[in-house]
């Protein structure tokens, strides 16, 4: 059949490429310039996606009895924060988007050294043997920054260069990505293993849903007392309770299935996309509710 995992995952790579491009497309300098005039809300959102996330990540698989590989696959997703799902849901919120893409793109600037890293840590600390996770560390790092970092500068610059064609371009890869985004995780989702899927099964997804839920509202919650323990303003504290909450499961697939090449350790990051935009959607719902803000004021 034509359709095979490494066409598969290719196309998610250019797909996830083609979303950092359109993220930095999306950046404007006055973003920047307001964003690192008051740092403290980019601080605080950085400091809860890159270590908040896979701490409570760690603590929570300590609590099951999932298999070795499925808990590799919750720490994967756990380090791969933010993404354009997150940055949807801060624009359906209201939040600061501006703030939610600058932590996107900056984390995916961390991301391409922490993520090697943190794989080999974790995959050591559960004791999965070696030749399970087999990882070239400055491989990974180059491929990581093509595919996230690289489009973002690309797209910084070319908005800069071709502000007009910048905006066209942006306005419809916000409608076409997302769509190729679902094709993709139903692929993965629906597909055997020889064409791209994880063979997935139902009592594989009744067995994670409940831990890879947990591990979303447990995100959001810390988020939103993390933004209210330094003082933030509602607005920036639903950002960074979106953006530490909801974790890049496109990246989480690429890392797990082109990466390592294991799809077991692809299926947390495919069941959690099952439930994480309604519920984190639902939550910053709540939040909006009781903790109202104005977009003028913050």
């Amino acid at each position: 059949m034509w359709l095979t995992s490494d066409l598969v995952n290719t196309v998610l790579s250019l797909t996830l490429a083609a979303i950092m491009f359109g993220l930095g497309l999306s950046l404007t300098n006055t973003d920047f310039r307001n964003l690192f005039a008051k740092p403290k809300a980019l601080i605080i959102g950085l400091l809860g996606q890159m270590i908040l996330l896979p701490i409570i990540a760690w603590i929570l698989i300590q609590f099951t009895s999932l298999s070795l590989e499925l808990k590799m696959g919750i720490m994967i997703l756990s380090i791969c924060p933010g993404g354009i799902t997150s940055n949807l849901v801060s624009y359906f919120m209201r939040a600061n988007v501006a703030l939610a893409i600058s932590l996107t793109v900056l984390n995916a600037m961390i991301s391409v050294f922490s993520i090697p890293i943190l794989i080999i840590v974790f995959s050591q600390g559960l004791g999965i043997q070696e030749q399970s996770v087999q990882l070239s560390f400055w491989r990974t790092l180059l491929e990581i920054f093509s595919i996230t970092l690289l489009p973002a500068i690309l797209g910084v610059y070319f908005r800069k260069i071709f502000s007009h064609a910048g905006f066209i371009i942006n306005k419809y890869l916000n409608w076409v990505l997302p769509v190729l985004l679902v094709v993709i995780f139903a692929i993965k989702f629906f597909a055997s293993e020889q064409n791209g899927g994880s063979s997935i099964t139902q009592e594989a997804v009744l067995t994670l849903a409940p831990w890879v839920v947990i591990l979303n509202v447990l995100s959001m919650l810390a988020g939103f007392f993390f933004g209210k323990a330094f003082k933030l303003s509602n607005r920036d504290t639903l950002t960074c309770t979106i953006e530490i909450g909801l974790h890049n499961t496109a990246l989480a697939l690429i890392i797990a299935g082109d990466k390592i090449g294991n799809a077991t350790m692809e299926q947390p990051a495919l069941v959690y996309a099952m439930f994480s935009f309604v519920i984190t959607l639902g939550f910053g719902f709540l939040l909006t509710r009781f903790f109202p803000f104005t977009t003028d004021a913050g």
